[in-house]
């Protein structure tokens, strides 16, 4: 089983990861949750009424669509924003979509690539774009689930303290809906800026996100 398992080990381990942190987030959500309404003097929720409503919605949603949104401008900056020294960045002269050659498509496919790469026409276009295109779907998905649950969670609170609800263009406006969207942003930007210009001059042996130790700083595009 062991051996079975280990091709798979780093999605099964992030994956067991995820729903440990979202079990965590539940628990300690509904006791925050629990602890304001009985200070208030309102009726507290089980934990399957909390991860049920739109205050537990919101607070996933709002993380997902900032991590969505980092891997999207990643993958597409990537394209053609260098950055030298660092193994995020392809290699200085590689800016751009590349050739045919380099890519293993039309003239130089083989016959073992996947079967909308071998297709050519429109599904070779679509599958050549294709990552991009369902990063930035869960990315708008997971953006309206936000807003469709942080309205919903704001509303209940409008009501409890006896304030006209939002609709829904009142809402994306509003500075709640921002202020959950961007202070997810501007940590994602920062991550991903710490990563690509910490891996110029810092190793992690073994890791494909680092460098071979004893590459040069300048080496760009190389990985371990």
């Amino acid at each position: 089983m062991r051996q079975a398992l280990r091709p798979y080990t780093l999605s099964l381990a992030f994956c067991t990861l995820l729903v440990l942190a979202l079990l965590g987030q539940a628990l300690t959500g509904r006791a925050s949750y629990n602890e304001q309404a009985t200070g208030a003097g309102l009726p507290v929720m089980s934990l399957a009424e909390y991860v049920t409503s739109s205050h537990f919605a919101v607070d996933v949603a709002e993380n997902w669509q900032s991590e969505y949104l980092q891997f999207l401008l990643y993958i597409l900056f990537t394209v053609w924003l260098l950055q030298k020294g660092s193994p995020e960045s392809k290699e200085l002269d590689r800016a751009g979509r590349e050739s045919d050659e380099q890519q293993k498509v039309g003239a130089h496919v083989r016959p073992d690539s996947p079967r909308w790469a071998r297709a050519g026409g429109w599904r070779l276009r679509v599958y050549s774009r294709s990552l991009g295109l369902t990063m930035g779907a869960f990315f708008v998905l997971s953006w309206l689930a936000q807003l469709v649950a942080g309205r919903s969670a704001y509303n209940s609170e409008q009501l409890q303290t006896l304030q006209d609800p939002a609709g829904w263009g009142e809402y994306a406006l509003s500075p709640d809906f921002w202020n959950r969207t961007l202070q997810n942003w501007q940590s994602e930007f920062l991550a991903v800026a710490s990563m690509v210009v910490l891996s110029i001059f810092l190793r992690e042996r073994g890791s494909p996100e680092s460098k071979p130790v004893g590459e040069p700083h300048g080496s760009t595009g190389v990985e371990g």
